[in-house]
């Protein structure tokens, strides 16, 4: 899980400042760190299938967000998924 220090490190790092949280780049950053939490969950229970499909709907939300940047600006795309170390 993330503690509210985490995140607020996340909103300040990717917006700019703590009352910018609705910002695309903030949610994506958000939505990358609660699976990157999960996927640690899932090494330890790997037949936990309910969390899995929370997973796979974190994972479609973050890739909506991610296209939706990617349209309005592919420069801040490029930056945003290198900065969260997302595409390989």
């Amino acid at each position: 899980m993330i503690t509210a220090e985490q995140k607020k490190e996340i909103v300040v790092k990717f917006g700019g400042n703590e009352a910018n949280t609705g910002d695309a780049e903030v949610q994506v950053a958000l939505l990358t760190a609660r699976i990157n939490d999960l996927q640690g969950h899932f090494k330890a229970n790997p037949k936990d299938h309910a969390s899995r499909r929370g997973l796979l709907k974190l994972v479609g939300q973050r890739r909506r967000l991610l296209r939706y940047i990617k349209n309005r600006d592919i420069n801040e795309y490029r930056e945003l998924i290198a900065k969260l170390g997302i595409r390989k």
